[in-house]
């Protein structure tokens, strides 16, 4: 069955553009509402936006996905020429089946990765709320939650606890000595900093944790809920010359951490898991200091990760299953206007015999003729339902009921 040809997906991942590429599309909180404002004004009714660590992309109904590059890179800081060397366009079926990969985290930087899917949900309802999800992305996404959801319950692909956040504390247990008695900034509690602190705090008994943010009251928050060090944004230098490992996870669009915020000869190790990224490479004209970044922490596997690979196959499954459903849907959708027009030209025939009967028998029962006449049509419109979705070629079956009720139905 064709996909809707209207339906595209364009953008840039993890798989073709590094972290300097990927931090110039990257698109903020801030700048999606202008993006959505803009694309009503381009004619768009539909389009959801996904900015991540990890990539950006648009999904949106448009006559030419060129429309949808074009806004990315008005609202990004990346340009035409950037995307054709790193971008993608996918259309109908193709766009369709992304978007399951993307949100069931198959095509996660580090697979089984769900954090995406928390992601997809935030972005629908800002799309929704700005008026730009059709019932036709609507129920995709519907659709692709309700697939990532089976998967999850289903099979052990997210077994373990393995995302970017994890990954960079699995290598602090890894590699540092000790590490329980070194001291820890946390800088930035968005949800990647968040899930971090929350995986330091599970699998360390460090007690050398300090938060530090630039808003201190979601800094508070979070060490309410986990008994750690709060500290106020203006100390960070101060902080950072004690630590012995900063981890930056702020949302910043420019470097928030550069070389002349650090003064202390102790060796530090940074981990910057911002995106863009929120560290200045000068921090290494220090011989003190070691720097890493989300996509080098992505590519450390380990047992965890090779597990879930058994799990692919029967995740695939699911996801063949539910596009199957949709799809099915979809199908429905082409016969929908024909049926619902056969259905009133049944409802007219039945109002207008309806009042030749009432005027021809006095004693006519309207009541109970209108109950029967009501179930005989809803049979006869299932049936003819039932035999369109069994239809090898539906568009010449919806014109065959044009022709043999005479209606005109026009999309």
């Amino acid at each position: 069955m064709p996909a809707p040809e209207f339906f595209f997906c364009i953008g840039l991942s993890y798989k073709k553009a590094d972290a300097a590429l990927r931090g110039k599309f990257s698109i903020t909180s801030k700048s999606i509402p202008f993006l959505l404002e803009e694309a009503q004004t381009k004619g768009l009714d539909a389009l959801m936006i996904s900015s991540t660590c990890n990539r950006t992309e648009l999904y949106g109904e448009v006559s030419d996905p060129q429309i949808l590059i074009d806004l990315l890179c008005t609202h990004s800081q990346g340009t035409p020429e950037d995307f054709k060397g790193v971008g993608f366009t996918r259309r109908g079926q193709e766009a369709i089946d992304h978007l399951f990969r993307v949100g069931t985290g198959l095509d996660s930087q580090i697979l089984g990765d769900f954090e995406i899917i928390a992601q997809l949900k935030h972005s629908i309802k800002l799309s929704k709320r700005n008026n730009m999800l059709s019932p036709f992305m609507e129920r995709l996404f519907n659709a692709v939650l309700q697939a990532s959801k089976r998967i999850k319950t289903e099979t052990e692909l997210s077994s373990g606890a393995t995302s970017v956040s994890y990954v960079s504390v699995r290598y602090m247990l890894d590699t540092i000595d000790d590490l329980d008695n070194k001291k820890i900034v946390l800088f930035g509690v968005g949800k990647i900093g968040r899930n971090t602190c929350e995986n330091l705090v599970k699998h360390t008994k460090n007690s050398h944790i300090t938060l530090i943010n630039r808003t201190r009251a979601r800094a508070d928050q979070l060490a309410g809920k986990f008994s750690i060090d709060v500290k106020d944004y203006a100390v960070l230098p101060v902080e950072i010359r004690n630590a012995d490992i900063l981890v930056v996870a702020t949302g910043a669009e420019q470097p928030t951490i550069s070389k002349a915020l650090i003064h202390s000869d102790k060796h530090l190790l940074i981990l910057d898991l911002s995106m863009p990224k929120n560290v200045h490479p000068n921090v290494l004209d220090l011989p003190n200091v070691t720097l890493l970044h989300l996509d080098e922490l992505s590519k450390m596997t380990d047992k965890t990760l090779e597990m879930r690979k058994v799990h692919i196959p029967k995740a695939n499954e699911i996801i063949a299953a539910t596009t199957a459903e949709f799809n099915q849907w979809l199908e429905t959708r082409k016969f929908a206007p024909a049926l619902s027009a056969v259905k009133k030209l049944m409802k007219d025939i039945q109002r207008k015999e309806l009042e030749v009967q009432r005027k021809k028998n006095p004693s006519f029962d309207d009541q109970q003729a209108t109950v029967v006449s009501e179930k005989l049509i809803q049979k006869l419109t299932n049936r003819m339902a039932n035999q369109l979705r069994e239809s090898d070629n539906t568009h010449e079956s919806v014109k065959a009921l044009e022709s043999l009720f005479n209606i005109s139905v026009h999309d």
